[in-house]
């Protein structure tokens, strides 16, 4: 599906997957799950699922003659980091907006984590104080005309590469790569289970596996708080990334499934639930998930297996996209463990 895209390699190659026999064990037994290893897809700056988009946005930026890469997150954002990381590999500078999307009060949160990344591999770091949002943002807007007046040519990323037009084609990449290895395993998932929030991973996901007729066996659990936008934007990126790729068919709504269960008390801002799914993770399989991202993903899944929501035999796979770097903006929380 992506043979008319050029890609430029960042990551190792296809992510490894992992049985979570003990997770599994623990839930009961009735399901299977397995884990696809986005966190350990890449040696620049911890990798993670941002890289799989960057590698489709890349060569767009180099043709266009950019000096600057210039995105925009949280304080806390993994796809900042990413950019960060990615301008630094190609040689590029790199100009990143860090908004105040998460109420969370830790004295360090804006020196450590993926922040602190971002500006050791040299990304030139501005805190604004705009709460979250989705949508395109007025202060990264400004970022890109600043540099532009300063004589700068930037190359704009926005929030998670997600509706840049390029933002779906790398999970598309992962729908094919996963066929790829349910033929070495000998069996197909009857699920996947992945965190959404800007939305163009699960959109991503939803058309690469529309083309076994497995879009709605794609679970996304909603990080962000704001479900009714972010469905409206995976859908959205969905239907915009089919056309790309001569999908042959038009998504649907109901092609998009978004569980909206989790993502309290609000974005960013791990639950009690939440954290204890943190925990049941890493003492059960070592595997470390973050509070924003993937631990309530993780909670959802957990929740959604002791509910008995997926039947009886399913194989899950739970795509881990990364994320790990914020915890140390949580360090407080989890003090004791």
């Amino acid at each position: 599906m992506l043979e008319d895209f050029e890609r430029y390699p960042l990551t190792f190659g296809p992510t490894p997957i992992e049985k979570l026999s003990r997770l599994s064990d623990h839930l009961g037994g009735d399901v299977e799950i397995f884990a696809k290893r986005e966190d350990c897809n890449s040696g620049l700056a911890f990798g993670g699922n941002k890289l799989r988009k960057l590698e489709y946005i890349v060569p767009d930026a180099i043709k266009s003659g950019a000096d600057t890469l210039v995105s925009i997150g949280g304080v806390q954002s993994n796809h900042t980091r990413m950019v960060a990381a990615v301008a630094a590999k190609i040689g590029l500078k790199c100009r990143l907006v860090q908004e105040a999307w998460v109420p969370h009060e830790d004295a360090v949160y804006d020196r450590v984590g993926n922040i602190m990344l971002s500006r050791i591999m040299g990304a030139d770091v501005r805190l604004a104080e705009d709460g979250f949002d989705i949508g395109i943002r007025r202060s990264w807007e400004e970022a890109i005309e600043d540099v532009k007046a300063k004589g700068g040519k930037p190359y704009a990323i926005p929030a998670g590469a997600s509706v840049h037009p390029y933002g779906g084609l790398g999970y598309v990449g992962f729908a094919e790569e996963v066929r790829r290895q349910e033929a070495d395993l000998g069996f197909q998932f009857d699920y996947v289970v992945v965190c959404t929030v800007t939305g163009s991973t699960h959109a991503g996901m939803t058309v690469g596996f529309a083309k076994d007729g497995r879009a709605e066996k794609v679970i996304g659990i909603d990080a962000s708080a704001t479900p009714a936008q972010t469905k409206a934007q995976v859908v959205e990126i969905a239907r915009r990334t089919a056309d790309l790729v001569k999908l042959g068919r038009e998504i649907e709504e109901r092609d998009v499934v978004l569980v909206e269960d989790y993502a309290y008390p609000i974005y960013g801002v791990p639950s009690e639930e939440t954290k204890e799914a943190i925990r049941l993770c890493a003492r059960l399989e070592g595997m470390i998930t973050d509070p924003v991202y993937e631990g309530k993903s993780m909670q959802g899944m957990i929740d959604l297996v002791s509910k008995g929501y997926f039947p009886k035999g399913s194989k899950i796979l739970y795509a881990h996209l990364g994320g790990a770097p914020a915890l140390n903006g949580y360090g407080y929380t989890f003090r004791n463990g």
